[in-house]
């Protein structure tokens, strides 16, 4: 066997996404057909097969998927000890190939390989159709989160859940209805319960999409201020940025970029707004990435400036300490302490507090000491 003829073909990978050359049979020039098993037919097996020339054409010539190509191979020492062995069967990968019986007509012979081909076609078709049919499979796929009651706009909810169903060609009323049920949460899932119950399955898509609008439509203003409002406190300054800008597409998907960027900006610390040119600011990116060269000082602010402000004012609490009035009134000087507590205060009853004596200042005392020595 100087030669084999090896047929190679683009189908689609386990993901169904991207697609992987295979070869699927191996010919002989007696037109003898062998058949590569399925689990061995990737290429990235056949390692002695993708050195040769002949393959990186094979390779340039698949464009689509299902396309095959039959390719004449001399058999090099490689090869050789590869598929075939020392008796000159067909092997590969430990285990000798089985042939692919052919039928004669009245034409002569006709191979089996192209019923062989439609039928694996028909396969991956079919397999490929059981994994749409599979709803789960699909919603794994969505890009959209589950909906909650907390939801502050069901319109674009629905609007995005509608284009996601048209993306995965889920066009009948029916299945977009029963795909919903996996995108409920919480609550939402006994309001769709209640609906099927209503409404049932079989009914317009329509009729599910304004009920489900009208259930869940928020007509207060609490999130919208919330969202408007929102401000930054603490942490990391991108943080900040991402959510309020969430909350803010949450509210209104259809508010233009522009304006995002005044919203999100109008929370930012007033040192930190300063710093940053309005101009230059075409999208959320550049602020996001503008805002993340401050993050320094906001650090710095928490950790010194701000400190050093909160002792500041505890000292101006100290400084605007008042004096006694009782101690102004009786002349016995300029005294800072609570006048509840003053020593000179004279009770109703013309008597002093005996507790009071017992916490006495050694200053009042000798205060009176000195008044009585004037006195004599």
């Amino acid at each position: 066997m100087d030669q084999l003829r090896f047929e190679f073909a683009l189908m689609p990978a386990s993901d169904g996404k991207s697609n992987v050359c295979c070869v699927t049979s191996i010919t002989t020039k007696d037109e003898k057909v062998f058949v590569i098993p399925e689990e061995l037919q990737s290429v990235s097996l056949h390692k002695e097969l993708i050195k040769t020339a002949a393959y990186n054409k094979v390779k340039n010539s698949l464009k689509k998927r299902h396309q095959t190509r039959k390719v004449w191979m001399t058999m090099s020492d490689e090869l050789r000890k590869v598929y075939i062995d020392e008796d000159g069967n067909l092997q590969f990968g430990e285990q000798y190939l089985e042939e692919i019986e052919q039928k004669q007509t009245s034409g002569g012979l006709e191979k089996n390989t192209d019923s062989l081909e439609k039928l694996f076609a028909k396969l991956i078709e079919n397999t490929q159709d059981q994994k749409k049919q599979n709803l789960k499979y699909i919603a794994e796929k969505f890009v959209i989160e589950k909906f909650t009651s907390k939801n502050t706009n069901p319109n674009q909810w629905i609007d995005i859940f509608e284009k996601e169903c048209l993306r995965f060609d889920i066009l009948e009323d029916e299945k977009k209805i029963e795909i919903l049920r996996l995108f409920m949460d919480k609550s939402c899932v006994d309001w769709y319960s209640s609906m099927i119950i209503k409404l049932t399955l079989n009914s317009d898509w329509q009729i599910w999409k304004n009920k489900f609008c009208e259930s869940f439509a928020n007509q207060g203003w609490n999130q919208v201020t919330y969202a408007l409002f929102f401000k930054y406190k603490d942490g990391s300054l991108v943080d900040y940025a991402i959510k309020k800008e969430k909350l803010i597409l949450d509210m209104r998907r259809s508010i233009d970029t522009g304006t995002l960027v005044d919203l999100i900006a109008a929370g930012l610390p007033g040192f930190v707004r300063e710093k940053i040119n309005r101009e230059a600011m075409k999208d959320t990116v550049d602020l996001f990435n503008e805002v993340r060269k401050y993050e320094h000082l906001v650090n710095k602010n928490r950790n010194g400036v701000y400190r050093k402000f909160e002792n500041q004012k505890i000292n101006n609490k100290i400084e605007e300490r008042t004096p006694c009035k009782t101690c102004e009134k009786l002349n016995k000087g300029t005294r800072y302490h609570p006048e509840a507590a003053c020593w000179f205060k004279v009770k109703d009853d013309n008597t002093f507090d005996r507790k009071s004596i017992r916490h006495v200042n050694n200053s009042v005392i000798e205060a009176e000491l000195n008044e009585n020595e004037q006195k004599n």
